[in-house]
C-alpha cells in the first residue's frame, strides 16, 4: 500500500487518475465525499480540502461552518467499477478545523485516539468484521423491492443461491482493492448473504468496512439488484448482523492464544470489559428503532453472557486454535459507524484490563430455549433505542471515550428520528422510505 504523500503523488500520474474523492463519514456513519481534480491534491495534504461542516447533519453551526478533509495518504485506492480511463481514486480523511487541530466530531480520530491509547497499555487490538446483508430486486424503474432475490438458506448452493456470481464480482473486486476476503456464503434469510475479510488493525477494519459496503451496494446495483445492510429488513427472517471479531496483539504476539497466567487474566478482563460496557454502547450498536426488532431471534443475542461455541450468547469464545483465537462481540449491526463502534468496543475491553474486571462464569446452554430461572439471573441489553440512548446519556464510560459533544450531538439526532417515527402513522412504510432505502 502506497505510504507517503510524494508515493501518492507519483501513482496518481502514473495510473491516469483524473478524479479523487475524498471520503468521511458523518456521526451517523453516514458516508460523504467530495471529488477534487489530481492538481489539487497536493494542496489537500498539506491544507485540507474545505467543506460546509454546516450542512453535515450533526456538526456545526452555520457561524463556523467551515471544516477540511486532509487525507491520509495510506488509504488511496482505485475504484474498480468506475472507468479504467481516466480513473478515480479515493482516500478516507480526517477532519480538521481550521486551525489544523482535530474535528470533536470526526469519528475516525476518535478511534485513532482509542487505539493510542492501547498502545500506551502495550497492546494492540486486531479486529475482524462478519457482515451480513441481503440481495433484493428492483423494479423497472430500478427502485429496491422487498422481494428476495432468491429462497435459499444457509450455505445452500445454486440454483437455490442465485447470489454465488453477485458474491464472486464483490470478492474480486475487494481484492483488487487490497481487501482480503476470506469466507463468503449464503445465510439464513432468502436473499441474505455474508462476506468475511481478513482481519487487520482497528483503523483499517473501519476503512475497509465502508469500502466493503460501498462495493456491495455498486456491484449489486451493477447486477440490477439491491443491496441492504438494514438489521431487520424482512419482519419475519433473519436480521443481518456485524459480528466484530477481537484479538490482542503484545509485541507481534497474539495473547489470546497464550497459556501464561497473566495474559489469560488480561484477555479475561478484556472481555468481562465489553460484556459489562455493552449495554451503555448499545445506542451506538444498534443505532435504529428495528435494530431491536433483530436482537433475541435468529442467533442474535439478548442478553449479557459469555460462553465457547454457543452462537445465542453476546460474547462467543469460538472453537479455533493459533492466531485465530479471539473473542466475538455478536450483537452490533451493520447500520453502525463503525470507528465510533471499534473506539467503543475496544475501549471497554481497556476499561476492564485496567479496573482488572474479572471475567462472569459462562453461560453454556441455549439461551433462546432456556428456562426463565437461567434467563431471569442475566442482564439484558436495551429492549429499545429510547431506553439505550438512556444508558449512553448516563455513561460515564461512554462520554470519556467519545466525547461529551460526540455524545450530546449524536443523542440529540437519534432522538429526533425516534420522535419522527413515533409520529409515522405507519412504521413499517416509515422504516421502508427513510432506512431501507439508504443503509
Amino acid at each position: 500500500m502506497t505510504a507517503t504523500v510524494s508515493e501518492v503523488l507519483e501513482f496518481v500520474k502514473e495510473n491516469d487518475v483524473k478524479f479523487i474523492r475524498l471520503a468521511f463519514c458523518d456521526l451517523l456513519g453516514r458516508p460523504k465525499n467530495i471529488s477534487i481534480m489530481p492538481d489539487e491534491l497536493p494542496m489537500a495534504f498539506e491544507q485540507g480540502i474545505s467543506f460546509d461542516a454546516h450542512a453535515i447533519s450533526g456538526f456545526t453551526d452555520i457561524t463556523k461552518s467551515d471544516l477540511f478533509l486532509v487525507p491520509d495518504p495510506t488509504t488511496i485506492s482505485v475504484l474498480p467499477w468506475r472507468p479504467q480511463q481516466g480513473r478515480v481514486a479515493r482516500f478516507y480523511c480526517n477532519i480538521k478545523n481550521p486551525d489544523g487541530s482535530a474535528f470533536w466530531g470526526d469519528s475516525r480520530a476518535i478511534l485513532q485516539s482509542v487505539l493510542k491509547r492501547g498502545e500506551q497499555l502495550g497492546y494492540s487490538c486486531m479486529v475482524g468484521a462478519e457482515c451480513e446483508f441481503y440481495l433484493f430486486k428492483t423494479d423497472e424503474k430500478g427502485e429496491p423491492t422487498l422481494i428476495p432475490f432468491d429462497q435459499g438458506g444457509y450455505l445452500d448452493v445454486a440454483p437455490l443461491d442465485k447470489g454465488e456470481n453477485v458474491r464472486r464480482e464483490i470478492c474480486l473486486c475487494l481484492e483488487e482493492m487490497g481487501i482480503q476476503p476470506e469466507t463468503s456464503h449464503h445465510e439464513q434469510g432468502p436473499g441474505q448473504n455474508e462476506i468475511d475479510f481478513r482481519f487487520s488493525d482497528g483503523l483499517s477494519c473501519a476503512d475497509n468496512f465502508f469500502t466493503f459496503k460501498q462495493v456491495v451496494k455498486s456491484i449489486a446495483e451493477r447486477n440490477g439488484l439491491f443491496a441492504s445492510f438494514s438489521p431487520k429488513p424482512l419482519v419475519d427472517r433473519a436480521g443481518s448482523g456485524l459480528h466484530i471479531n477481537l484479538s490482542l496483539v503484545r509485541n507481534g504476539f497474539n495473547v489470546f492464544r497464550s497459556s501464561e497466567k497473566k495474559d489469560l487474566m488480561e484477555t479475561e478482563s478484556f472481555i468481562a470489559g465489553i460484556l459489562e460496557k455493552t449495554p451503555e454502547m448499545t445506542a451506538f450498536l444498534n443505532p435504529l428503532p428495528s435494530s431491536y426488532d433483530r436482537l433475541g431471534a435468529f442467533e442474535a443475542p439478548k442478553y449479557v453472557s459469555w460462553s465457547q461455541g454457543n452462537r445465542s450468547q453476546l460474547v462467543r469464545i469460538p472453537e479455533v486454535t493459533g492466531d485465530r483465537m479471539r473473542m466475538e462481540l455478536r450483537s452490533p449491526d451493520p447500520a453502525t459507524n463503525p470507528y465510533i463502534a471499534f473506539a467503543l468496543v475496544i475501549s471497554a475491553g481497556f476499561y476492564g484490563m485496567e479496573h482488572k474486571l474479572p471475567l462472569p462464569e459462562s453461560v453454556s446452554v441455549d439461551l433462546y430455549n432456556a428456562d426463565k430461572s437461567v434467563t431471569d439471573s442475566l442482564k439484558r441489553l436495551p429492549d429499545s433505542l429510547e431506553e439505550a440512548l438512556r444508558l449512553a446519556e448516563g455513561s460515564g464510560f461512554v462520554q470519556d471515550t467519545l466525547g461529551a459533544r460526540a455524545v450530546e450531538r449524536y443523542v440529540k439526532l437519534k432522538k429526533q428520528e425516534i420522535e419522527a417515527y413515533n409520529l409515522a402513522r405507519n412504521k413499517r412504510e416509515y422504516f421502508l422510505e427513510h432506512y431501507f432505502k439508504y443503509i
